[in-house]
């Protein structure tokens, strides 16, 4: 079989997580640092345990090799959400540079585990270039959609680009809007989750015209999200295969359009480590080999 890194839907090989117990630590390191990084309300410590168990189960369920990262002393809660300070690539490894700063040492923090797996780096976003892993979407093998956003910016893309170019690779800038300002989290994929090569769940009273028209010229089937299930997170689902979901529980129309698009769709408790953080399972997850 043959593996990719430039593919949000293939069957998952391999992925990346960090636990609630690494990531989170304990019920007092919540309560110091929850509202400096913006997090809706204080998780439950114990109630995210139980959810991030039940979330780790469906990947194993997959059939995908689970590889941890390691608890870290320079990086806080948010790097339960491994996604965003790396992007894989059939080329290596491109380590970001966050555009959050309370999470500046988690690439760092990311690379040392890539490189104690003895991983290929295929670069370093370096600053004033800032670049998160939520911004990026493969839409196929050759084609990278790009946010830029309060989280990645011109020169993040550009370096980007300059990595990728010289690999034929085809990077999609996405203008996004202000929406609710530079503190909250607003990634690309807070607007579209690709679940097979022609379909995709998307909100699109927050995507720009000129890239929801792209999709669409692409051959994609958008599956659009109501309004009344955005912040709880109907937009950000992982495929595990083709048209084989996880997303948060709590969305029940999205889900019903997901199984009319003959999608399989799981799902987990998630209010504790998703929604209080606005981090889904894509957000929870940093895949590196999908089957083609």
């Amino acid at each position: 079989m043959k593996y990719t890194s430039h593919s949000e839907f293939g069957k998952l090989k391999s992925v990346f997580i960090k636990g609630v117990r690494e990531a989170f630590l304990n019920d007092s390191h919540l309560e110091k640092n929850w509202k400096e990084l913006n997090y809706l309300s204080k998780p439950d410590f114990n109630k995210a345990i139980e959810e991030y168990q039940s979330f780790e189960n469906l990947l194993s369920q997959s059939g995908a090799d689970l590889h941890y990262l390691p608890q870290e002393d320079k990086v806080n809660m948010d790097s339960i959400y491994c996604r965003d300070a790396s992007i894989a690539t059939n080329h290596g490894i491109i380590i970001c540079n966050m555009g959050k700063a309370g999470r500046v040492h988690e690439p760092h923090a990311e690379k040392e585990a890539y490189e104690m797996y003895q991983m290929k780096i295929l670069g370093e976003i370096k600053s004033p270039g800032t670049i998160e892993g939520g911004d990026v979407a493969w839409l196929d093998e050759s084609t990278l959609a790009v946010g830029l956003t309060y989280r990645t910016n011109e020169e993040g893309i550009k370096q980007l680009k300059d990595l990728l170019l010289p690999h034929g690779v085809n990077v999609i800038v996405v203008p996004l809007p202000h929406y609710k300002g530079s503190s909250d989290v607003f990634h690309l994929m807070s607007v579209l989750s690709p679940v097979d090569h022609n379909l995709a769940v998307v909100y699109s009273p927050l995507m720009p015209i000129v890239f929801r028209n792209e999709l669409l010229n692409r051959g994609f089937e958008l599956v659009e999200v109501p309004e009344e299930e955005f912040e709880s997170m109907g937009c950000n689902v992982l495929a595990l295969a083709p048209k084989k979901c996880i997303m948060v529980k709590g969305n029940p129309s999205t889900r019903e359009a997901l199984e009319k698009a003959g999608c399989e769709v799981m799902e987990y408790e998630g209010n504790e480590i998703s929604v209080k953080g606005g981090g889904g399972p894509t957000c929870l997850t940093r895949p590196i080999l999908r089957y083609r």
